[in-house]
């Protein structure tokens, strides 16, 4: 009985009241919040209200419109024609290799830069360093990311990344002399990153800085991104969320699984950098599912469902996929919440392939540019819009956000740091959820306070602590630890 209660406290919330349209591509436009049946059927009862997503604003929607099929379709067409994009491939050749490619991305930032609109900072940055021999390189070797800023407008050192890579591969890994499209894998992410330069450069420029780059080397090891990453630890950037966009191309799975509406968002649990004694309070205070990439992932996942993008964004609870890695890892490793964005059923003979056709089967291997769904494509860079500009918008993340633990009550006490400059900040609210809830479902405004008691046990719930800012946007969650 207990085994079939506990099924049935799931089903409610996760399962056939999740969504009241099964068929709609916007499930957070349903009347009835899409991961909870009615408030009446959630346990423990507790104070506030049902959490209701935040609504993409007018600005957002014209902006997340304004991304083009078109133009990612010639974007992926142009990095293709460079013929191989691979690490070791030449650096010189005006035509073919990742030299070439590199220039090209370099000078078409610098043009969508210089139509920015007035008063909107950008700069465009070849980052370089030679990679001495090490896994995967076996001579010095040049890489060079391509990188985008937008200068923040009122809080310039919170930063938030979207990379695509620009490196391909075949089958093997040192060959540098083949063809290697890489058009989904990841001319694709690469694409996203250009058109979200495009139409952000004509808007006024957010509070937050954002960084959007094309960067190499990830077939190596991730070279590019870790390169990037310790730029901007070393600058002392706060880097509040980074998203890495790799093999986002196709809604055609290997087995002719078609799901042209859902893009997978990888978030990683126990997080990288945490210190021993840091993961095993996590541990004991059941915040394992919690970490700041997971919270970063429940935002997007908020923001970035919706009608505004036709997308839903399937969030899964995990580094990555099994046997892979990605550019997110190098963020995670410097302590900067990140994750990964990869299209929902991959087709392995398009990825890491030599362009070949079976002769016994007829089938056609290769990572072309037929494979790829350009209006899919378009649809991923409107999730990534909505979660960037909404975040480079909001508030940043409430730091040092403690729960009191000193003695035995049924109510429970959070607390916060307030900014040194809480211009833009309307106040803060209290998310909380049960604990088999995988979203929050809870919320309680508080105000503009750095403290409050809400009338609900910590034994019984999760909570998180979010900003409210003067323009409506909310920031992620912060999950709590015991104050000390």
């Amino acid at each position: 009985m207990q085994g079939l209660f506990l099924l049935s406290v799931i089903f409610c919330l996760v399962g056939s009241c999740a969504r009241a349209t099964p068929t709609s591509p916007f499930p957070h436009e349903n009347a009835v919040f899409a991961r909870q049946c009615t408030p009446t059927d959630i346990w423990p009862k507790g104070p506030g209200k049902a959490l209701v997503p935040q609504a993409p604003t007018a600005e957002l929607r014209t902006m997340l419109a304004e991304i083009n099929t078109a133009r990612v379709e010639a974007i992926i067409k142009k990095l293709v024609s460079f013929g191989t994009r691979h690490t070791l491939s030449s650096q010189a050749d005006p035509v073919r290799g990742i030299g070439a490619a590199r220039d090209w991305l370099a000078a078409e930032m610098r043009s969508i830069a210089a139509g920015a609109r007035s008063g909107t900072n950008v700069t465009i940055t070849v980052p370089s360093y030679i990679q001495q021999p090490a896994s995967r390189i076996p001579a010095p070797t040049n890489i060079s990311d391509v990188v985008a800023t937008i200068r923040g407008a009122s809080d310039p050192d919170r930063v938030y990344v979207i990379t695509g890579h620009y490196d391909s591969r075949v089958t093997d890994i040192m060959n540098f002399a083949d063809d290697a499209p890489g058009a989904d894998d990841d001319a694709s992410g690469v694409a996203v990153v250009l058109e979200l330069l495009r139409v952000m450069v004509q808007r006024a420029p957010p509070p937050a800085t954002i960084v959007l780059a094309a960067v190499a080397g990830e077939e190596q090891g991730l070279y590019g991104a870790d390169h990037l990453a310790q730029i901007l630890d070393e600058a002392g950037a706060d880097v509040q969320g980074m998203f890495t966009n790799d093999i986002v191309g196709s809604s055609k799975g290997g087995e002719g699984e078609i799901d042209p509406f859902s893009i997978r968002l990888f978030a990683q649990g126990m997080p990288t950098a945490e210190s021993a004694s840091q993961t095993a309070t996590r541990e004991s205070i059941g915040g394992e599912n919690d970490s700041p990439a997971r919270e970063l992932a429940r935002f997007v996942d908020e923001v970035a469902s919706n009608s505004a993008t036709g997308m839903n964004v399937r969030v899964i609870y995990r580094l990555d996929r099994f046997l892979r890695g990605g550019d997110h890892e190098p963020f995670l490793e410097r302590g900067f919440p990140a994750a990964r964005f990869t299209e929902p059923h991959e087709d392995f003979a398009h990825q890491h392939q030599d362009v070949r056709v079976d002769g016994a089967t007829g089938k056609q291997f290769g990572d072309l540019i037929e494979f790829c769904d350009m209006p899919f494509i378009t649809r991923v860079a409107r999730v990534n819009g909505a979660a960037l500009w909404s975040l480079a918008n909001a508030p940043g993340t409430p730091r040092n956000v403690t729960l009191d633990t000193a003695v035995l009550t049924n109510n429970s006490t959070l607390a916060w740091a307030l900014p040194r400059d809480t211009a833009g900040v309307a106040g803060y609210e209290v998310l909380w959820r049960p604990t088999v809830a995988p979203f929050w479902t809870n919320v309680v405004p508080v105000g503009l306070v750095s403290e409050v008691t809400v009338d609900v046990s910590k034994d019984n719930v999760v909570f998180g602590v979010r900003a409210v800012g003067t323009n409506g946007y909310r920031s992620p969650a912060a999950f709590p630890f015991p104050a000390s």
